[in-house]
């Protein structure tokens, strides 16, 4: 349901999606939805993992402020405190075995890798390699064609 153009027309040529975004020829709606669906999961999985990283900046962060309390508490006279900090937590893995980088590196070379290589092989079997095409259909959905700011593309803007 595409919205009709009423106003202002800034460009009357506008032709929709550039190229890189046209569904290929033969493609069904089911697959580029099934691809979008496929898409915005990995969307999610680039999300978790920039929130995973942010766990381990925070966690290093605070490890080195860790540090810094104890020199602070021992300078205070309160040594044994100082001492059960530094040998206790300072440094400790954060979960078995493993500090953050692990973790990281392990999410990065097994799940995200797979995640990414796999919605990858999807587009290039099944669309050409063509990114985001359920989003190009979308907003020609919801773009009024011929309004200034609903261009489809920037090849489209008003000179």
């Amino acid at each position: 349901m595409t919205k009709d153009a009423s106003n202002d027309a800034p460009n009357d040529d506008e032709q929709g999606p550039d190229d890189l975004h046209q569904v290929p020829e033969g493609v069904t709606d089911a697959t580029v939805e099934a691809l979008g669906t496929l898409s915005a999961a990995v969307e999610v999985i680039e999300h978790a993992r920039g929130l995973l990283y942010g766990f381990h900046r925070l966690t290093g962060t605070a490890d080195l402020d860790l540090g810094e309390a104890v020199e602070q508490l021992r300078k205070a006279g309160h040594t044994g405190l100082a001492d059960r900090i530094d040998t206790e937590l300072v440094g400790r893995n954060v979960i078995a075995g493993r500090w953050t980088f692990q973790i990281v590196e392990d999410y990065d070379d097994g799940y995200y890798a797979l995640a990414k290589e796999l919605e990858r092989t999807a587009r290039e079997e099944l669309v050409r390699g063509r990114r985001h095409l359920f989003e190009a259909g979308m907003k020609e959905d919801r773009r009024t064609k011929g309004q200034r700011h609903h261009e489809a593309t920037p090849a489209d803007l008003p000179d």
